[in-house]
């Protein structure tokens, strides 16, 4: 057990270790699809989308990004919900994701 407290910025620092396997050059925070990150005593609750409806690897994104939260230092437990609403669309891809993708 540590005493360490887990920030957002902890857990978003390691979902940029998570990517789309459609989008590899991209991580998944750069690309705008983590919508919120709440945490309550070190239970981290992750809403997240996904770049389309019906994405056959949403259970394998979210159990990567679930997998990468529960290695952060100071979490309990970890929760990962894909939502759909809003919608993604590619204005909430980051400054760093754009460059990546040579949209810069």
């Amino acid at each position: 057990m540590t005493d360490k407290t887990c920030t957002k910025e902890d857990v978003l620092n390691a979902l940029k270790d998570v990517y789309d396997p459609e989008i590899p050059i991209v991580n998944i925070v750069d690309l705008g699809l983590i919508y919120d990150v709440q945490i309550d005593d070190g239970n981290v609750h992750v809403k997240m989308t996904l770049t389309a409806v019906g994405c056959p690897m949403h259970t394998q994104i979210s159990a990567m990004a679930q997998e990468r939260i529960c290695a952060v230092e100071g979490v309990k437990e970890a929760d990962v919900e894909v939502v759909w609403d809003p919608p993604w669309t590619p204005e909430k891809i980051s400054p760093e994701g754009m460059k990546a993708l040579g949209w810069t």
